[in-house]
């Protein structure tokens, strides 16, 4: 899938920024330690964006014009966390570019909001429950106002607004809402087990179509 290509790609870039101390000692590796820091939570970040973007795409059942765009619009905000998180990492954790950072998790967010609102649209009632539609977007609109605050903050208190920001990502570590389940559109196993063996019976029928 092209959007797994992009996140992996962006987790190369991010590695791509790490360079070795000059100095062959451990004092000189733990002098960076805003680099560290800065990797570590954008690898957590876009590790968790990559596995919700993954669950929400499950409920796509066809790729329309408006779904490809707000797509694009996601996978674009995510793009800029090389660049903030490398600007972050050399100005130490400096205000502007932590605010910069968090405002670029805003744009995340936001995006995947959008992505949540035109995909649950289109599920049917059933398979998605109105409690499960209500707490994802409920937690988007929640998160998306605690990044704008992280933004805030980050001009003046940047390690709070950055400590904002990771505790944001918590809500995410499972990609499913409470009370949602790991099934694919309220199918069951035993559903989907069953369109399966039909399949191969009709492939089979067609390859020999004696009684």
């Amino acid at each position: 899938m092209f959007s797994d290509g992009v996140f992996a790609v962006l987790i190369t870039v991010l590695v791509l920024e790490l360079h070795p101390p000059q100095l062959p000692t451990f004092e000189a590796l733990l002098l960076l330690w805003p680099t560290w820091i800065s990797y570590a939570v954008s690898y957590i970040f876009i590790a968790i964006v990559w596995a919700n973007h993954h669950h929400l795409m499950r409920y796509a059942s066809e790729m329309t014009s408006r779904l490809m765009w707000l797509n694009f619009a996601h996978l674009f905000s995510v793009s800029l966390l090389p660049l903030s998180t490398a600007w972050m990492a050399v100005s130490e954790l400096a205000p502007q570019p932590v605010a910069f950072y968090a405002a670029v998790f805003f744009l995340v967010n936001l995006t995947y909001m959008f992505l949540i609102w035109d995909l649950l649209d289109r599920v049917q009632v059933d398979a998605v429950p109105p409690s499960v539609r209500r707490i994802m977007r409920v937690r988007a609109i929640v998160t998306l106002c605690l990044f704008g605050l992280a933004v805030v903050v980050a001009l003046m208190y940047p390690l709070v607004g950055l400590g904002i920001c990771c505790c944001c990502l918590i809500v995410y570590l499972n990609p499913d809402a409470p009370g949602g389940g790991t099934q694919l559109l309220g199918a069951s196993p035993i559903g989907g087990r069953a369109a399966a063996i039909k399949w191969l019976r009709h492939v089979r029928h067609i390859r020999d179509p004696r009684p």
